[in-house]
């Protein structure tokens, strides 16, 4: 038995409230459960309770053992002062109020209904080895699920933008440095995604403005920043972008970041940060002012046009700046461009929308909705619980069930276990 338990039971009313008696035999009668308070202080605020003939209006707090009022030390606390009403599962002790006057108690463990208990045992009390309700998510209506699922992309998407607003302080509102940053971790993927964010930071945007126009000196400031350019190499390429390099890091007084964060290891050679850094380049070359049209597009072929760039010449024959391959061009594909509207378009756009006050959310719905579903673990997990995605937004949303609330037990905070729970 937790408390969270308590609390969901008595502000859905989840217990026979005929005849209701305090512990001293004073009838009850909740004309209000209360507004749920989700911060510090009383659990529920502004409740509204009939005591034998007196209405009173205040807050209700909620415990396991009475006795819990004083081992929280809540006699100290002026908040709980105006509390009128302390529901338990368990009597054990009176509870006073300031004026020294006993707060009116209900006991709920011989009210509430023995099938609320045994399906709360059967969602938490198991030995279940996944998520709690793996035996049962499957039979919950399909229209709880969806709009469960509505809410759940939009808490990632407020996540995420929780980075963007960071950065746009760091900033000072630049929304196309924020962009740049942003495209660069996620050019990283996983395994180098925080260096090239890293790398992103060791570089005034400004600097990178100015050498845009020319892909080879662009080329040069990012490899070279990146510590790709340390070790001397035979190939001509490099050493013309090793000289490069040194001249504008003389000129711009800029610090590379140090030799080996930036990794090789267990990555396919399509996803190297040699090609990744050399697309990321002719991104920016082809488009100035990426922002904008990043903003304005509003399908996701037009996002596929806008991303569609490939590496530089040398690139073609190459994956790393020894060894010349078969020539292969190497274009962002379509999976790898999904990648990032989930993680970097869609977030900044949604933002965006969020500072201009103006959140056209059916937009972003549609833009997601139109990505194929993402491929992972946990995503196998829920197909295998006959829980199939037929797009990101679905696999956004199952992201965030598994990680904020199946992770950290919020079950009675989820549309899928209340639904359990009630149903």
């Amino acid at each position: 038995m937790k408390e969270n338990l308590l609390q969901f039971v008595w502000k859905l009313k989840m217990f026979s409230t005929q005849k209701l008696l305090s512990t001293k035999g004073e009838t009850i009668e909740i004309i209000s459960a209360g507004t749920e308070n989700l911060n510090s202080g009383p659990d529920f605020f502004n409740g509204k309770i009939r005591i034998n003939n007196q209405i009173w209006v205040g807050n209700i707090e909620i415990h396991l053992k009475s006795s819990d009022w004083y081992n929280h030390h809540h006699e100290k606390d002026d908040r709980y002062n105006n509390v009128i009403l302390h529901v338990v599962w368990e009597h054990d002790v009176e509870v006073f109020r300031n004026l020294n006057e006993v707060i009116t108690t209900i006991e709920l463990k011989d009210i509430v209904s023995e099938n609320v208990l045994k399906k709360y045992r059967e969602l938490f009390i198991s030995t279940k080895k996944w998520i709690n309700c793996e035996n049962d998510i499957d039979s919950i209506n399909s229209f709880i699920l969806n709009y469960f699922f509505e809410q759940l992309y939009c808490e990632r998407l407020e996540e995420k933008s929780k980075v963007i607003e960071c950065e746009l302080k760091k900033s000072n509102n630049n929304w196309e440095e924020v962009l740049f940053k942003l495209l660069a971790k996620n050019f990283g993927l996983k395994v180098n995604g925080e260096a090239f964010f890293n790398l992103a930071n060791t570089i005034n945007y400004a600097t990178v403005r100015k050498v845009s126009l020319n892909g080879f000196q662009l080329e040069a400031l990012l490899f070279g920043q990146a510590g790709l350019l340390f070790e001397l190499k035979e190939s001509n390429y490099f050493l013309d972008l090793k000289k490069e390099y040194e001249y504008l890091k003389a000129k711009f007084s800029l610090e590379p970041l140090n030799k080996g964060q930036i990794q090789f290891f267990r990555l396919r050679p399509n996803n190297f940060p040699t090609i990744r850094i050399s697309q990321l380049v002719q991104l920016y070359l082809k488009e100035q002012q990426l922002f904008s049209k990043v903003i304005a597009i509003k399908n996701v072929d037009e996002y596929y046009k806008l991303f569609s760039v490939q590496t530089s010449e040398f690139w073609d024959t190459h994956f790393t700046f020894e060894k010349e391959s078969k020539k292969h061009v190497k274009k962002l594909t379509n999976s790898f461009i999904d990648l990032l509207l989930i993680n970097t378009i869609i977030p900044i756009k949604f933002m965006y929308f969020k500072k201009m006050g103006n959140i056209n959310f059916n937009e972003i719905l549609s833009l997601i909705q139109e990505l194929k579903p993402e491929k992972n673990t946990i995503i196998s997990n829920f197909n295998q619980l006959n829980i199939q995605s037929k797009s990101a937004f679905e696999t956004q949303a199952l992201l965030q069930l598994k990680t904020e609330y199946c992770n950290n037990l919020k079950c009675l905070n989820c549309a899928v276990g209340k639904e359990l729970l009630t149903g």
